[in-house]
C-alpha cells in the first residue's frame, strides 16, 4: 500500500487480520476499580476471553477515549516517515473517539502540509466498523489510491447493517439504553431486545421476542429482508460476547437459509462489552441500507 490506514480497537479484527494488514490501531481504554486497561496491545495477542470472565463474576467497567498523547504518537510516526494516513473511525454517535482523532489529525495537517491525510467517521461500532476497515485494506492491496479508499468507505459505510441483541438487560440499563423498570421487567419475562445502529451511529432498539433462540432468528430474518443479493457470497462478520454455543447455532442458521460459506467472528471488544455485557451477538452484513 502507498498509505498507512489506521483504526480503533473498538473495529473488533483478529489479532492475526491486523497483523496480516499491518493495521495501526488506537486503543481504547477500560477501567474497574482503579486499574485502567488497554483494549488492544500491539504485539501481544488478545485476551478477550477473561474480561467476558470477569463481568460474569461481576466486575463492573467503565470505559474512556483512546490516549490523545498515544494516538499523536501513532498519527505522527506515520506522517514523519513521509507516507500518507487514513484513519477509519469508530461511530461518533457512541463514542468521542473520533471527533478527538479528527481534531488532532486537522492540527497535523498544518504540520504536515506535503502529506494525504483522509478521515471518515464510519458511523459504524465493532465488527461493523471492523468489516468497513477490512474491505478498505482489500481496496488498498489492490492498488486503489487513498482517494479512492477514502470515497468507497464514504459511499458504502451505511449499508453496512449492523444486528445486535444481549442476553442480559442490565447491561443496557448501566449503559443507560434502557431503564430499570424495562431491564427488570424484560429479565423476569424472558424479553430479549433485538437492537440495531442507525445511519446516525446510534445504537437504537427495534423490536422485542421472547427467547435466546428467537432473538437469534430474528437477527438471520433482518438479514434476509435486506442483505445485499446474493447473500451466499457475502463476508459475513460476528462479534460476540463470549457465547460460542450460539454463535454456532447462528451460524447454522445462516448457511442453512443462505448458504454462506465465508465468516469471521471474534469476541467483542471490551470497550463496547462493557456495555452490552456478557451474551451479546452482533450480526454485520451489506445491505440495501442498514
Amino acid at each position: 500500500m502507498q498509505f498507512e490506514i489506521v483504526t480503533d480497537s473498538s473495529c473488533n479484527l483478529n489479532d492475526a487480520m491486523i497483523r496480516e494488514f499491518g493495521l495501526h490501531i488506537l486503543p481504547l481504554t477500560f477501567m474497574s476499580d482503579g486499574e485502567q486497561y488497554q483494549s488492544y496491545t500491539a504485539g501481544r495477542d488478545s485476551d478477550l476471553k477473561s474480561f467476558f470472565k470477569m463481568m460474569r463474576d461481576g466486575k463492573v467497567f467503565t470505559t474512556s477515549l483512546p490516549n490523545l498523547q498515544q494516538s499523536e504518537e501513532t498519527f505522527e510516526g506515520i506522517l514523519s516517515q513521509g507516507k500518507d494516513l487514513l484513519y477509519i473511525g469508530f461511530s461518533s454517535g457512541l463514542s468521542g473517539t473520533y471527533q478527538a482523532s479528527a481534531a488532532l489529525l486537522e492540527e497535523l495537517k498544518k504540520r504536515y502540509p506535503d502529506r494525504k491525510i483522509y478521515y471518515t467517521d464510519t458511523l459504524a461500532a465493532a465488527m461493523g466498523e471492523g468489516l468497513i476497515v477490512y474491505k478498505a485494506v482489500k481496496l488498498a492491496q489492490e492498488g486503489a489510491s487513498i482517494e479512492d479508499v477514502h470515497a468507497w468507505v464514504e459511499e458504502n459505510k451505511l449499508k453496512v447493517a449492523h444486528w445486535f441483541t444481549v442476553d442480559d438487560l442490565m447491561f443496557l440499563f448501566r449503559g443507560g439504553r434502557v431503564s430499570r423498570t424495562s431491564a427488570w421487567a424484560g429479565t423476569l419475562l424472558n424479553i430479549k431486545p433485538v437492537l440495531h445502529v442507525d445511519d446516525e451511529g446510534h445504537l437504537i432498539p427495534m423490536e422485542k421476542v421472547r427467547g435466546r433462540k428467537k432473538s437469534i432468528q430474528a437477527l438471520v430474518d433482518h438479514m434476509e429482508q435486506s442483505g445485499t443479493q446474493p447473500i451466499a457470497d457475502q463476508e459475513v462478520f460476528i462479534s460476540h460476547g463470549d457465547c460460542q454455543e450460539d454463535i454456532d447455532y447462528l451460524v447454522k442458521l445462516i448457511k442453512e437459509r443462505f448458504g454462506c460459506t465465508k465468516f469471521e467472528i471474534n469476541i467483542l471488544d471490551p470497550v463496547i462489552g462493557a456495555h452490552a455485557g456478557p451474551g451479546t451477538i452482533a450480526l454485520f452484513f451489506f445491505a440495501d441500507k442498514r
